[in-house]
């Protein structure tokens, strides 16, 4: 549930360190997620199209603040970026064997 009464309701009474802010960071990038997740289930809901097509770029907007979150979270966490690369030749390599070998 939303507390919209408090706007100071997230702030910390000191300055966090690059860890805690990290962190922060992670939970902001869950909740664009979430929001996504919202916004395609109404997008779903409906048959109303100007309705899913404003729900639709409202959705990629949220998108693109996880691209702006995500970034933020590499220069604030470089190793977060590696495993993050880790991951994607990951999948990439078993793409490319048409995911045939198990993953690694």
């Amino acid at each position: 549930m939303a507390l919209l009464g408090d706007p100071f309701i997230a702030n910390l009474p000191r300055t966090m360190s690059t860890e805690e802010l990290a962190q922060a960071i992670r939970v902001d990038i869950a909740g664009e997620l979430e929001a996504i997740i919202g916004y395609e289930a109404h997008i779903m809901a409906t048959s109303d199209e100007k309705v899913k097509k404003i729900l639709t770029h409202i959705a990629n907007e949220e998108r693109q603040h996880v691209g702006e979150l995500q970034q933020l979270l590499f220069m604030l966490s470089p190793s977060e970026q590696q495993y993050i690369q880790k991951g994607i030749q990951a999948v990439q390599q078993q793409q490319a064997q048409n995911f045939q070998s198990p993953m690694q």
